[in-house]
């Protein structure tokens, strides 16, 4: 079985067989949508899934030019059934087999929405109650804590966005070519990515390995990020971990800080950038170890920090800062000793029927 590390390496590749089936995998069942009359869309997700959405959410937002928001399958299908004629629903799961999402998309269905639904297994239960489905392009990841399949995600959602703007004329042809070129220079960079991500990771073990708490902070697409940060600690370290947005933690978070956390800034170089900087300052007052990984190249740049030296959109961001966060999720859970290769708790599906 693959590790957490193994799909790291192979991102890459997963990556430009996408970019490389593009057509096949999106363009073709999005031009069977009458999507013109789309005038807002929902994304539904959870747990790492929903993770990759909130990652390509602001780039989405911008291409489009539409309301794009994101739900939990669970919360919605139980409470929030209020589904706007004009909807596009975009429900994510991974291995297709989760019932919420299932339930969900049988249920806006049912009602007359139009749903796309995006995973890899093609004959999961998922994809064979589905009108409209989208394979995400890379195999079922063998995992049950998923990390190439999270950044694939990220990657499929921008490029259906692009699909759909340019089939509602919301982006020039030029502008659509710009986007592409930038994520081609990105799946270029992966492999320097994942070797300086994997130097980072070795040097500042030793620091990790005692941490009781970490705390991942980004902003606009890293904000998806942070969120990933905390969900793979506490799946495979088990340690407390969070994942806030960068204001969400100045309200409030930043009262239980404590002298042995560990704060490690996810910085595309962004509008909030500034902002960023002013927690950093008030941070490093107070706490010993406050880390951060840049998207590009940095003038604060300390020497504990992480420098991914990629200046790109920072809207594209996501597609590449959660590898060091995987794998230092991955590293310390082998230096901790935890079996990732082997459920903790087996009997936790068949109890909670959370899959199909």
């Amino acid at each position: 079985m693959k590790s957490i590390e193994d799909y790291v390496n192979l991102e890459p590749s997963f990556y430009q067989g996408v970019l490389d089936h593009y057509d096949d995998l999106f363009v073709s069942t999005v031009k069977d949508v009458e999507v013109t009359k789309i005038d807002n869309i929902v994304i539904y997700a959870t747990g790492s899934s929903s993770n990759a959405a909130y990652g390509a959410l602001p780039f989405m937002s911008k291409v489009l030019g539409l309301p794009v928001q994101i739900q939990e399958p669970s919360i919605s299908g139980n409470y929030l059934m209020n589904v706007s004629e004009n909807s596009l629903s975009i429900a994510i799961s991974q291995g297709g087999h989760s019932y919420s999402v299932v339930e969900l998309v049988q249920r806006l269905q049912q009602a007359g929405h139009v749903v796309f639904s995006l995973t890899s297994e093609l004959d999961s239960p998922l994809a064979e109650i589905s009108d409209h489905v989208l394979s995400m392009g890379m195999p079922v990841e063998e995992m049950p804590y998923v990390s190439a399949g999270y950044s694939v995600v990220i990657l499929d959602l921008i490029l259906i966005s692009l699909t759909i703007a340019r089939q509602k004329g919301q982006l020039s042809e030029k502008e659509i070519k710009d986007y592409l070129q930038q994520i081609d220079q990105i799946v270029e960079a992966l492999p320097s990515i994942i070797s300086k991500s994997t130097e980072w990771v070795t040097k500042q073990l030793s620091i990790f390995s005692n941490a009781k708490r970490l705390s991942f902070v980004g902003y606009g697409a890293t904000y998806g990020v942070a969120r990933e940060g905390e969900t793979k600690i506490t799946e495979a370290v088990r340690i407390s971990a969070w994942g806030k947005e960068l204001e969400e933690y100045m309200h409030g978070p930043y009262l239980g800080l404590n002298n042995e956390d560990i704060v490690i800034f996810i910085e595309p170089n962004g509008k909030l950038a500034e902002r960023s900087g002013l927690l950093k300052k008030f941070l490093n007052q107070h706490i010993q170890h406050v880390y951060t990984i840049y998207a590009n190249h940095n003038q604060s740049l300390l020497e504990h920090d992480l420098e991914l030296d990629l200046e790109i959109d920072e809207l594209l961001a996501s597609l590449f800062m959660t590898i060091p966060v995987h794998l230092l999720a991955y590293r310390l859970s082998q230096e901790k000793g935890i079996d990732l290769q082997h459920s903790a708790y087996p009997d936790f599906d068949k109890i909670t029927s959370s899959k199909i």
